[in-house]
């Protein structure tokens, strides 16, 4: 052979081919995938289910919802609701019934990105975040107060996770005191940080009006915003038990006026604010949600709302709330097969570690809730990554961790595919008969081990001695690292320079320009130093 002729290229090493095969899939060929069908969990008989709606049904035609604002008075009593000498507002039976023959079924939660968009209807699962922790819990265990930052910081995390299908508002900017400016502000990062669907909350219709003008511009007109709403407002408007918030209540109304999805939630606390009973819990929550689909659809037949029956738990020994709780999960889990009988979009919570940090509590906790949660059939499953201390802590290393136990958790949705190939006769034969006594080198073992095998992100499957010698690294500073490179590298545009510039223009941003772009290289900064001398 001449120095002239070409060398045959040698066959690609393993690492060449473990580089091949890590790279991303398409969607059809995913293992998993988000809206997965589940269901194969059931706490409830069908029974139960039904003892269940009965109860709904008495409590608010005979106890009904005390503290209705004048505009809810007029609105629902119009519908039908009876107002009692003591202010308390029933509900007959036949206008619930009514109410559920005419509310909005399968629609879609959009994201910026189509890519992103959701149909949670069936038992079709999504996870995503929520809360309103009021501290960040940092990867060396320090609380400290949450911050805009932290908030557009969690969003632009969550924009990459694979398993983490949509973002509501998880902390409070606790640095912007004036609540103007922490619900616009709040609704601004979020938009900003992800193109997927986002959630917040507002405590004031006029706080909402101005989200919505926002709202309006990033999506290039009313009437776009309207044709696909990208946001949806997280609605808390009882106070349980069996009263109305009147705040939220007004929220409630503008929402629906302004074309904007409602997730109608409700959250007692069994044993606090609902009873200790988890059967009782589950139907008060049910009652009080199913209110305030009456309120909804007496504003606006058919809008979007979602169920959302977040039934809380006390740890009875102190009352505190206890979001790890075994006792968490099965009324999650039943909360999602209500929503299910009623055919309605539901939403409930999973994940709510009651420790403190990302250890082994964290993991166990949220990885037993979102196993039962995540095959119950509930649609859309809040809460899901990130929370500490049942609510009142976040960790953005947890969100990372956390996006490995939601993948393995859709992982068992998914479950077992048999068919005449997957039952593999001929393969066994072959590798029996013919091959050499294993399937490591199986073509039916290379083709499957992407479309049939999960992978974690953080986790470590390497053996004792290689991964000593990457450093022995756990799984929370691993997490750390990726936090790091996402946080360095990952900063969305999809809201062009020219809308951000007029909405910052006509409100109150109080989140850096300079926090929503890369850092310039020093040699680049000192020059723009330089020329601005």
């Amino acid at each position: 052979m001449s120095e002239t002729t070409p060398r045959c290229r040698r066959p690609p090493g393993r690492e060449a081919r473990r580089a091949e095969r890590s790279g991303p899939l398409p969607d059809h060929l995913r293992p998993v995938r988000p809206g997965m069908p589940s269901g194969r969990y059931q706490p409830l008989t069908q029974s139960d289910i039904e003892q269940i709606h009965r109860t709904a049904l008495r409590l608010l035609a005979e106890v009904g919802l005390a503290d209705a604002t004048d505009s809810g008075i007029e609105i629902m009593t119009r519908a039908g609701c009876e107002l009692t000498g003591t202010g308390r507002l029933l509900f007959p039976r036949s206008l619930v019934e009514d109410t559920l023959a005419k509310a909005a079924r399968r629609f879609v939660l959009h994201g910026q990105d189509p890519r992103h968009d959701m149909e949670p209807w069936g038992k079709r699962a999504y996870f995503g975040t929520a809360g309103a922790a009021v501290n960040i819990v940092d990867a060396t265990g320090a609380y400290r107060e949450s911050r805009i930052q932290d908030l557009y910081d969690i969003g632009r995390i969550v924009d990459v996770m694979e398993h983490i299908h949509f973002f509501q508002r998880a902390v409070v900017p606790r640095d912007l005191p004036d609540p103007f400016d922490m619900d616009f502000n709040t609704c601004y990062a979020s938009v900003m940080s992800t193109t997927k669907h986002v959630g917040s909350s507002w405590v004031n219709p006029a706080h909402l009006e101005a989200s919505l003008q926002m709202l309006h511009a990033i999506a290039g007109g009313e009437a776009e915003w309207r044709a696909r709403p990208f946001v949806s407002q997280s609605n808390c408007f009882v106070v349980p038990p069996m009263k109305f918030a009147a705040d939220a209540c007004r929220c409630l109304e503008g929402a629906v006026h302004g074309g904007m999805p409602v997730l109608l939630l409700s959250a007692g606390q069994a044993g606090a604010t609902a009873p200790a009973a988890l059967a009782g819990a589950l139907a008060q929550e049910v009652a009080e949600v199913l209110a305030g689909l009456v309120y909804v659809n007496a504003i606006k037949p058919g809008h979007p709302a979602i169920f959302g029956t977040w039934c809380f738990v006390s740890d009875l020994r102190t009352g505190a709330m206890s979001g790890g709780s075994p006792e968490q999960a099965l009324l999650s889990a039943a909360a999602g097969q209500m929503a299910n009988f009623y055919d309605l979009t539901g939403g409930t919570a999973s994940g709510m570690t009651d420790s403190k940090l990302a250890d082994a509590q964290s993991a166990g906790e949220k990885a037993l809730n979102h196993a039962l949660v995540g095959n119950s059939g509930a649609n859309l499953i809040y809460e899901s990554a990130g929370m500490h201390a049942s609510l009142l802590g976040y960790s953005l290393e947890s969100l990372v961790i956390d996006n490995d136990i939601i993948g393995a958790t859709q992982r068992t949705i998914k479950g077992i595919e048999v068919s005449d190939d997957r039952l593999s006769f001929e393969t066994i034969q072959d590798v029996c008969l013919n091959g050499p006594g294993h399937f490591l080198g199986s073509a039916q073992t290379l083709e499957l081990m992407q479309t049939e095998y999960l992978y974690p992100s953080v986790g470590d499957r390497r053996s004792p001695n290689e991964w000593i010698e990457q450093g022995s690294m756990d799984a929370l500073q691993r997490a750390t690292l990726r936090v790091r490179e996402i946080l360095g590298t990952h900063y969305p545009s999809h809201v062009g320079e020219a809308v951000d510039a007029e909405i910052r223009r006509r409100f109150p941003v109080k989140l850096p320009r300079t926090a929503m772009q890369p850092a310039p290289a020093p040699g680049v900064a000192r020059a723009a130093l330089q020329g601005s001398a």
